[in-house]
C-alpha cells in the first residue's frame, strides 16, 4: 500500500468510536507483555519491547499506562501465558491475507480465524502460502498537517537515523527502514518533536491486488471487519489496493 491509502486507512480508523482506541490498547498491551516476558522490561536492551513502546506512542497511549504495562508485565511474569501464532490465507481474487495472533487459546483462535475466512468466501492456507509476498519493514506516517518540517529537513533526519526510504504523498510522509533500525528512527523523530500518525513493525506488500466486483468487495471487507474485531487478533495484513 502507499503511503498515501495507509494514511487515509489510519484517518478512517481514528474516526471510529472509543470502542476501536481500546482494542488498539488491549492490543499493544499484550504486545508489552509478551515483550517484556521474551526480553526484559528495559526497553534499551529489548529490541521488541523498544518497537512496541514506539508503536504505542504513535496511537497516543500515555506514558503512565505503557510504564504501569512494563511494570505489571515484569512484576507478574509467570501469568503471562499468550502464543503468537500468525495465520495465512486467501480472500476473494487471489488477495492475500495474514494474520497475527496472541492468544492462550489456540483452539477458539483458530476456529474464529478460519470462521472469518469461510465467511468471506476465502480460505486459510499453509504456513508461508502467502507471506513471500510480503516485505516486513519498519513505516511511519507522518501528517503533513501535523508536521511544520520541510520536507527536505525531515527526510535528512530519517535517512541520517538509518531510514531505508522516504516518500512524500499528497497529505502525508512515509518513511521505511529495516525491522532492526525502526526503534532508532522512532527516537530521531521523537527528539525533534515530530508528531506520527502511525509507526509500527509492519508487512509491506511487494504488489497490490485491485478489486472491481461489489460482491468481492463485500466479502473481503466481510473478512477484515470479523478479523480485526476478534480479541486474540493482533494484525491484520493484506495485499488489497483499498
Amino acid at each position: 500500500m502507499s503511503g498515501h491509502s495507509k494514511f487515509a486507512n489510519i484517518k478512517h480508523k481514528k474516526e471510529k468510536n472509543d470502542a476501536a482506541k481500546g482494542k488498539v490498547f488491549t492490543i499493544i498491551g499484550r504486545e508489552i507483555a509478551v515483550a517484556v516476558k521474551e526480553g526484559g522490561p528495559d526497553p534499551a536492551n529489548n529490541y521488541k519491547l523498544a518497537t512496541v513502546i514506539a508503536k504505542a506512542k504513535a496511537n497516543n497511549m500515555p506514558n503512565d499506562t505503557i510504564d504501569r504495562g512494563i511494570k505489571k508485565a515484569a512484576g507478574d511474569l509467570g501469568s503471562v501465558n499468550y502464543e503468537s501464532i500468525t495465520y495465512e490465507g486467501y480472500g476473494p481474487n487471489g488477495v492475500a491475507i495474514i494474520v497475527d495472533t496472541l492468544t492462550d487459546n489456540k483452539n477458539r483462535t483458530a476456529s474464529n480465524v478460519r470462521n472469518a475466512f469461510t465467511k468471506g468466501n476465502g480460505n486459510m492456507g499453509t504456513s508461508g502460502c502467502v507471506s513471500f509476498m510480503f516485505d516486513q519493514k519498519g513505516q511511519i506516517i507522518i501528517d503533513k498537517e501535523e508536521c511544520e518540517m520541510e520536507a527536505d529537513d525531515l527526510m535528512m533526519i530519517a535517512l541520517d537515523a538509518g531510514a531505508e526510504d522516504f516518500s512524500e504523498e499528497e497529505d502525508s510522509f512515509e518513511i521505511v527502514t529495516a525491522p532492526d533500525d525502526f526503534a532508532e528512527v522512532v527516537k530521531a523523530l521523537e527528539a525533534e518533536k515530530i508528531a506520527m500518525a502511525s509507526a509500527e513493525v509492519t508487512m509491506i506488500p511487494q504488489t497490490t491486488v485491485d478489486l472491481t466486483d461489489e460482491n468481492d468487495i463485500k466479502m473481503i471487507t466481510r473478512t477484515l471487519d470479523l478479523l480485526e474485531a476478534d480479541d486474540d487478533v493482533q494484525q491484520v495484513y493484506h495485499n488489497w489496493n483499498e
